[in-house]
């Protein structure tokens, strides 16, 4: 059944504030009844990934499939994790941390789907406060002066100040819409929002020798892993973050939206 969704509107100012090249966001927090379901679906999911780190070895084992460990040692650090549902006419993003999701829409335009989980934030250091909690600025905000994130999946020894539960948007899908990009901190702290639109908006245009010619020279060695056109858009994301000298986790994923 095809839903009828009213036009998307901009309810968090961050988001905005994470955008250069659109005007408006079209970030929506629509309470149709498939939002809903949507939403209630993606929280449980984070929650029951939270529990699932909080009884996991730093083996890697669960208490549940038992573990062989002589002393079980749950892992003592957490994550962040950002999830994408992409439908015939809507996009669910759902946040928790500090990756994030960007639309890149027409000729490159970038459209942040998340905000990021930061102490600094004035709503999370509010909630944060009211938990019992401190924001310390020690090379940055930081949680207890430990966590550069107000958000993760699994940080045990910080609940219940750090949370698990997700923010989660809901946008209605467009025709110019290019791609969408996937990414954690270790892109985002070294290539912007607008830049990285720009070269996924470029290199998934076939036809352009030169942008070819960038590609191949970007999968050299991974081949296999470039079985794609949006697979080579992510390593070149990827190369592109490590020539910047990023010192964080670079996970990238592509998705392209159009049929090419």
């Amino acid at each position: 059944m095809r839903v009828s969704l009213p036009r998307a509107t901009d309810p968090n100012p961050q988001l905005r504030r994470q955008t250069s090249d659109s005007a408006a966001s079209p970030v929506s927090h629509e309470q149709d009844e498939e939002g809903v379901l949507w939403k209630q679906a993606l929280k449980r999911t984070f929650i029951r990934m939270d529990d699932v780190a909080l009884t996991t070895c730093s083996c890697g084992a669960s208490a549940a499939d038992g573990c062989d460990c002589r002393d079980y040692t749950p892992a003592l650090v957490g994550s962040t994790a950002v999830v994408a549902v992409v439908t015939h006419d809507k996009i669910i993003v759902a946040n928790c941390g500090d990756s994030r999701a960007v639309l890149c829409r027409g000729r490159g335009h970038d459209i942040p789907l998340s905000a990021d989980h930061k102490p600094d934030r004035p709503d999370e250091l509010a909630r944060i406060e009211a938990a019992g909690g401190r924001v310390m600025y020690l090379h940055g905000a930081r949680v207890q002066g430990v966590l550069a994130m107000s958000r993760a999946i699994g940080d045990k020894f910080l609940k219940p100040i750090v949370i698990s539960e997700p923010e989660i948007t809901i946008t209605r899908r467009d025709q110019e819409d290019e791609c969408l990009i996937l990414a954690s901190d270790g892109l985002w702290h070294v290539v912007p929002n607008h830049r990285a639109c720009k070269v996924a908006f470029q290199g998934l245009q076939q036809g352009n020798l030169a942008i070819d010619h960038i590609l191949d020279a970007a999968c050299t060695g991974l081949e296999e892993e470039c079985s794609t056109l949006s697979a080579r858009v992510t390593v070149l994301l990827t190369r592109l973050a490590l020539g910047k000298d990023s010192t964080d986790n670079i996970s990238v994923v592509v998705v392209d939206l159009k049929s090419r």
